[in-house]
């Protein structure tokens, strides 16, 4: 699995634009703690790959592999869910309609 999970570190750090000093500022961790990371040398606690997935923009099953990019309703409904008190009406009638094909 680390070796895995380096590489995907290694690619979300890259589609973010950010090198491993500065993952290793933001999460408050030693640049060599990240490194050891990316290489496989060491596993992140899972609160740390929280942080990890958060500051890169991904989510913890990108990470770990275990998202397949397959359009998921339970996942989507948990988003929704989770950010439905912040949106208005139109906004959630514009991601229904975006979601389900409606014009």
């Amino acid at each position: 699995m680390a070796q895995k999970l380096g590489e995907k570190i290694s690619l979300a750090l890259k589609s973010a634009n950010m090198q491993q000093k500065e993952l290793a500022e933001r999460l408050g961790i030693a640049t060599a703690t990240v490194s050891r990371y990316i290489s496989g040398e060491r596993d992140p606690k899972p609160e740390v790959l929280a942080q990890i997935a958060v500051t890169l923009g991904t989510t913890t099953d990108y990470l770990l592999g275990l998202d397949t990019g397959e359009f998921y309703h339970p996942k989507v409904k948990r988003m929704l869910a989770r950010n439905a008190s912040n949106m208005t009406s139109q906004e959630k009638k514009a991601l229904f309609d975006a979601l389900y094909g409606e014009e």
